[in-house]
């Protein structure tokens, strides 16, 4: 696990080392990882793991492409969990800081546990409740809310707390323009149509309000 520039800092031919089985190549031959039996009791801890187990821990830090976490029971020094930013929330977060904090105690699902990586995996949403299940009898309804990111396809508009559709550019207006940003302003407050609730994709495609393309 630490950092080499030749595995000859490692090993000498005819040393005889533990490593599991991770694959085969085509050929046959066996494509071994010496570093998942580097340390015996975190591999022991991360065996014992299943998907979709609830375990509980503390926020060890929280960084912009994901937040780790001290697992309960996890070897000394080290910092097993990982939580990637996608299985944070099911609301939009522009940073994890948004969602967590380092200290704070949680409670979540096991994605995987990979001893080759000396990881596991975590989800915080997947013992939440998908907004969107409550949601979904919205299709048709036009409502209100404000613009949340502006990207140069379409904006994003929330229309709950923890619920955010898209409306793409060509249903902003019928006149030709280059970005959105040219017709609205990020926290603008506009109405619009819920066109779909995609539950497998989790995402909702957003309409004009009326049906119709406007200019605002």
């Amino acid at each position: 696990m630490r950092r080499m520039e030749h595995p000859s800092e490692l090993f000498e031919v005819g040393q005889e080392v533990n490593a599991e089985e991770i694959g085969r190549w085509r050929e046959g031959q066996l494509h071994l990882s010496a570093r998942a039996c580097e340390i015996p009791a975190l591999r022991s801890f991360l065996l014992a793991f299943e998907r979709g187990q609830v375990v509980a821990g503390t926020v060890s830090g929280v960084h912009n492409f994901g937040v780790f976490v001290h697992v309960d029971g996890e070897p000394d020094g080290l910092c097993t969990g990982f939580i990637r930013v996608p299985d944070l929330t099911w609301g939009w977060i522009n940073h994890p800081s948004e969602a967590v904090e380092a200290g704070r105690r949680i409670t979540a699902e096991v994605i995987v546990a990979e001893t080759r990586t000396g990881q596991v995996t975590l989800s915080l949403k997947a013992l939440r409740e998908d907004p969107l299940i409550r949601f979904a009898d919205q299709v048709g309804r036009v409502l209100t809310g404000p613009i949340t990111k502006i990207v140069p396809f379409g904006v994003f508009v929330r229309l709950a707390s923890d619920v955010v559709g898209f409306l793409h550019l060509s249903d902003l207006t019928d006149e030709p323009v280059e970005t959105p940003d040219q017709l609205v302003d990020e926290g603008e407050l506009i109405p619009v149509e819920v066109a779909e609730v995609d539950l497998r994709r989790h995402r909702v495609r957003l309409g004009p309000a009326g049906g119709a393309n406007r200019t605002w």
